[in-house]
């Protein structure tokens, strides 16, 4: 859109009559869509919050025409669903070409992987295209989408409507003197220069092609970065489309009116509209102070000087002619316009965050994790967006931290919008946590990783020293059992070992009896869990033997799947014969 303009392009579309209609069509239709927010009634309006698509003041189709007819009073009715209704089901207006409708369905697909957060319904493409063409005059396109013939506004010439002086050369709409609205969703040329798109993949942005055309008008109604399931934000990217409160009852009315129910029909067979708006000329001084009618038959009178007030400045004469005694006020000299506030363009509006191919984010206790966050940020128009600030935040109680100590850090994205975060070090509790990463300051767009710590790992433990570990029934093991645990031929500490005393090798059955480590409370227990030391060491308590003799099996296992079994043997020392003494002969 052009920078310059600056004043409302088109005054009152609809008469209060047919706003009213739109107002009861909606009500009677009992339509699910979300009410109009609080200051989007009244007279013309533009977008609030200066959250337009496009400049400040500006609108999508330069204000130009559009269809007021309003959707039936009974709207199809299917619960449930909102399209594929079959032909026969629902009035005729409730169909729309098929061409038209697969653009529709396609441009919400597209913003719904680019841009997720702004909800993009395809119904408020469908009744903005109802409104504005007519959806493409019935669906008059041929097999790639494009009009069969051009759809174009009047020319924005000041005469009624906007005065927008050529942009294009006549390239898209054939006036080399003005600018006129283009295409079944009647883009002003300025416009589409920033916003247009290659839907259909032929290699051009072609306004006059539905799949281009409402791919541009999806993404222009989500800049700002808008939650269309949002009622306030639906009202503001349709008022940024033409600034006309009567524009956003009526698109409003058909948005609600196809969410209730729609059905495909051939193309060409569209219902067409009749009733388009009809602008209201600026009134125009006739000589002698006179006034010119307006359309409805109202009159606007030429300002006159109101007489001083009292305690007000009197008329300052003006040089009269020669027998004239008569005296002219001193005309106000007119308030300077102030210079347009600069709006960024889609390409340096920020549009959507999205994963760039961060894999999964697991890592053992203590250890750095292997995957790197990483994301990508695109435009308004979906391209990639450098130069964003994108903050990472850690949330957990794992310990986990971002290589250099830190649970937050910023990091700006590249040429190609990706921002990568530094690497994560793993904290000592195990256990699952999150990374957020989000950008952007007016809506912000955030993406969550989640990411856990697992225990450390060993894939070998051996004993260390081979002496056989013998007690007597009743008493300890007089000799200590140490472990050394080891993870890819490295010393393993503080890797998680179970001690069990088992009857076989394999540890599949336990032992109730044998040799056996004492609790806190001096009871026997045959199962222990513990930790290796910062070598990878491990040294057990104390074993003791019960009354059983016999050869026993106690096993170590690690998270990791490192095993060792090792056996103890209870068993009553030997008996020794008393050595014989020789008698001294007599």
């Amino acid at each position: 859109m052009a920078a310059h303009i600056r004043r409302r392009l088109r005054k009152g579309a609809t008469t209060t009559a047919v706003a009213a209609a739109a107002v009861a069509a909606l009500a009677a239709s009992q339509a699910p869509a979300a009410p109009l927010a609080e200051g989007a009634t009244g007279g013309d309006q533009q977008a609030a919050g200066g959250e337009s698509g496009g400049p400040e003041d500006g609108a999508a189709t330069g204000n130009s025409p559009y269809y007021t007819d309003l959707p039936p009073l009974v709207t199809p009715d299917r619960p449930g669903s909102s399209s594929n209704l079959p032909a026969a089901t629902g009035s005729a207006e409730a169909g729309i070409p098929a061409s038209v409708l697969a653009a529709y369905k396609q441009a919400e697909r597209t913003v719904g992987t680019t841009d997720p957060a702004c909800r993009l319904p395809w119904q408020l493409l469908a009744a903005i295209g109802k409104v504005e063409s007519g959806q493409a005059r019935g669906g008059q396109v041929d097999a790639n989408g494009t009009t069969l013939s051009p759809i174009l506004g009047p020319a924005l010439n000041g005469q009624g409507f906007a005065l927008i002086k050529d942009t294009d050369g006549g390239a898209y709409d054939s006036d080399a003197v003005h600018d006129r609205a283009v295409g079944p969703m009647q883009f002003i040329p300025s416009t589409w220069a920033t916003w247009g798109q290659d839907a259909n993949g032929d290699g051009r942005k072609d306004p006059n092609n539905i799949y281009d055309a409402a791919l541009a008008a999806g993404r222009y109604l989500c800049a700002g970065g808008r939650n269309l399931a949002v009622a306030a934000d639906l009202d503001r990217a349709v008022l940024s489309y033409n600034q006309s409160t009567e524009y956003l009852r009526t698109v409003r009315s058909w948005f609600a009116y196809y969410q209730r129910g729609t059905h495909e029909v051939p193309d060409g067979s569209g219902v067409l509209p009749t009733a388009p708006s009809t602008p209201t000329p600026s009134p125009t001084p006739s000589p002698g102070g006179t006034t010119s009618p307006t359309p409805g038959g109202t009159t606007s009178p030429t300002p006159s000087p109101s007489p001083s007030k009292p305690g007000g400045t009197k008329p300052s004469p003006s040089p009269s002619k020669p027998g004239d005694g008569s005296t002219s006020p001193t005309p106000t000299p007119p308030r300077p316009t102030p210079p347009p506030k600069p709006t960024p363009s889609p390409a340096e509006t920020f549009g959507s965050l999205e994963n760039a191919g961060t894999g999964p984010l697991t890592a053992t206790a203590g250890g750095t994790f292997e995957e790197r966050v990483s994301v990508r940020a695109r435009n308004a128009l979906g391209a990639p967006m450098a130069q964003l600030p994108v903050t990472f935040t850690i949330t957990g109680t794992t310990g986990t931290l971002f290589d250099g100590g830190k649970k937050k850090v910023t990091v700006i994205s590249k040429a190609d919008g990706t921002a990568t975060a530094p690497a994560l070090k793993a904290g000592e509790k195990t256990g699952e946590f999150t990374v957020t990463a989000t950008a952007g300051t007016n809506r912000p767009r955030t993406l969550t990783y989640e990411a856990s710590v697992t225990a450390r790992q060993a894939d070998k433990i051996v004993r260390v020293g081979d002496k056989t570990l013998v007690a007597a029934p009743g008493e300890k093991f007089a000799d200590a059992v140490t472990v050394k645990a080891t993870h890819k031929g490295i010393a393993a500490p503080g890797v998680a070992v179970t001690a069990t005393m088992v009857k076989d090798s394999l540890g599949l059955i336990d032992n109730d009896k044998g040799p056996y480590f004492k609790g806190a409370d001096g009871k026997p227990l045959r199962t222990l869990d513990l930790t290796t030391g910062a070598d990878g060491l491990l040294q057990l308590p104390e074993i003791f033997a019960d009354e059983n003799p016999g050869t026993y099996k106690l096993r170590l296992t690690t998270e990791g799947g490192g095993s060792v079994v090792i056996e103890l043997t209870v068993q009553a020392p030997e008996e020794t014969a008393p050595e014989e003494t020789e008698t001294p002969e007599a």
